[in-house]
């Protein structure tokens, strides 16, 4: 089954020095255990929400706004795609990335070909 990690913070998140530094090989070493156990497939940050933009189309009128459509105090992050063998998997997985910690790891299972 595969599933999709949406890696979300809150951006007012501050972090001590301690943990900024801790952080990114934290990550890095999440990243390489799940990689050595063959569950993830792709992942990788996202450029912050200042840079972000929604596209919509209404009435064949193109709407482009600055930033992401949903107004909460989380943001996507990044994200990783995983194969795993079930839902309990995809979390234990999720469970032990270092954002978790601070942040919202949510799992999401693609549709399968059958479910449609």
């Amino acid at each position: 089954m595969r599933f999709l990690l949406l890696i979300c913070v809150d951006e007012s998140v501050q972090l001590s020095t301690e943990e900024r530094a801790a952080i990114g090989p934290a990550t890095e070493a999440w990243v390489t255990e799940m990689d050595g156990r063959g569950v993830r497939l792709l992942g990788n940050q996202l450029r912050p929400v200042a840079e972000a933009r929604s596209v919509r189309v209404r009435d064949g009128d193109l709407l482009v706004a600055d930033g992401p459509f949903a107004e909460t105090k989380e943001h996507i992050a990044g994200l990783d795609l995983l194969e795993c063998a079930s839902l309990e998997e995809a979390v234990e997985v999720a469970s032990r990335h270092p954002v978790a910690r601070f942040g919202t790891v949510e799992v999401r299972a693609f549709w399968e070909d059958d479910e449609g």
